[in-house]
């Protein structure tokens, strides 16, 4: 049995298939195909699916959290634009109404397929647009039991603040027993400047927002830095949602 990963855009999709052929995410197939035209039946015979996979932070995240390859998991992180103030300017920023707002069709195939755990990931903004209402409503009715938590990029030592809600679902049965607390810490001004050593610490910068410091002076181009930051700036952060799953894992005990 094998992963499925779900990534619309081609150059996340080839990373994918890079990191997959590199043993550095668990082995599996790359769907290039919008999730809108994704149906049940094709996820037949995948033991994990990935959905808006990125560069398969999830698939990471659950191995450094001792997650089998082997063990059902169902993971997304809708897409944030709708949601998200770093794009109030957007036309199409519309909340819920937006096109780009795909949980319901995430919701159509969990629905459907009915998978044990699934986990998933969106910015906190995302809230205040009733998101997270309607995915626990949507999974509560399918008779899940859901959690969710804000934590920060700096609570795993991170050099940005980075703030994402974290969100699960189980529907084994067995509820809550307890939880594993995530220690934060908070991120100074000069935090992301104590790694020059590193040519990506300006995409590492710009993941936090910060663009002003893709220049030639670190011995990267611009155009490998963006590059990098397309992908990296669209990803989670796998060892923050390792912890997440772990916590889980505790919970679950």
């Amino acid at each position: 049995m094998s992963a499925y990963y779900n990534e619309f855009d081609p150059y996340a999709a080839q990373w994918l298939r890079n990191l997959i052929k590199a043993g550095h995410i668990a082995d599996g197939e790359v769907d290039e195909r919008s999730i809108v035209d994704v149906h049940a039946d094709d996820l037949k015979g995948f033991t994990q699916c990935h959905f808006f996979a990125g560069i398969g932070g999830w698939s990471l995240a659950a191995r450094l959290a001792g997650w089998p390859d082997e063990r059902p998991l169902w993971t997304g992180s809708c897409p944030c634009q709708p949601f998200s103030v770093a794009n109030l300017t957007d036309a199409k920023n519309k909340g819920s109404a937006d096109p780009r707002h795909l949980w319901p069709e995430f919701y159509r195939l969990i629905r459907i397929v009915q998978p044990s755990a699934i986990f998933g990931e969106q910015v906190k903004d995302a809230i205040a647009w009733g998101w997270l209402d309607e995915v626990f409503g949507d999974l509560e009715s399918a008779g899940y039991a859901c959690g969710a938590t804000i934590v920060p990029a700096s609570a795993v030592e991170a050099d940005h603040e980075r703030q994402r809600l974290f969100w699960v679902a189980d529907c084994s049965g067995a509820g809550w027993k307890r939880y594993k607390q995530i220690e934060c810490s908070s991120v100074g001004e000069s935090s992301s400047l104590s790694i020059n050593s590193s040519p990506f610490v300006d995409a590492r910068r710009a993941m936090a927002g910060n663009y002003s410091h893709l220049l030639f002076d670190d011995g990267v181009s611009v155009g490998v830095e963006r590059a990098a930051t397309k992908g990296y700036g669209n990803a989670i952060v796998p060892q923050l949602a390792a912890e997440i799953i772990r916590s889980y894992q505790e919970a679950r005990q």
